[in-house]
């Protein structure tokens, strides 16, 4: 399993924008093939931060997840949004036996 954190600083002025185009790919996102989860939180320190929490079945669904139509019309409004650059942590996640 492929988990992600992807924190996104949006401008405050945009915030209502961004949070209309999450609308839209949250679901579309949670349809793909492979996308385990696929949620949107929200910061309760930091100022319009958010965190999207992704969980997929492996690294080809992320890379198919990447290239679709939704996400990069995401990807090319995202600067219009973001207050800086979306920082990114890719993790394996791998079941542990208790």
């Amino acid at each position: 399993m492929i988990i992600i954190h992807a924190h996104l600083q949006v401008k405050p002025e945009q915030e209502q924008a961004f949070l209309e185009v999450m609308k839209t790919l949250i679901p579309q996102t949670r349809t793909e093939e492979g996308n385990i989860s696929y949620d949107l939180m929200k910061n309760t320190e930091l100022e319009h931060h958010y965190t999207m929490i992704e969980l997929w079945k492996d690294v080809e669904a992320t890379a198919s997840h990447n290239s679709s139509a939704h996400f990069t019309a995401f990807m090319q409004e995202a600067p219009a949004f973001m207050a800086a650059p979306m920082e990114l942590k890719v993790f394996s996640g791998e079941t542990v036996q208790r």
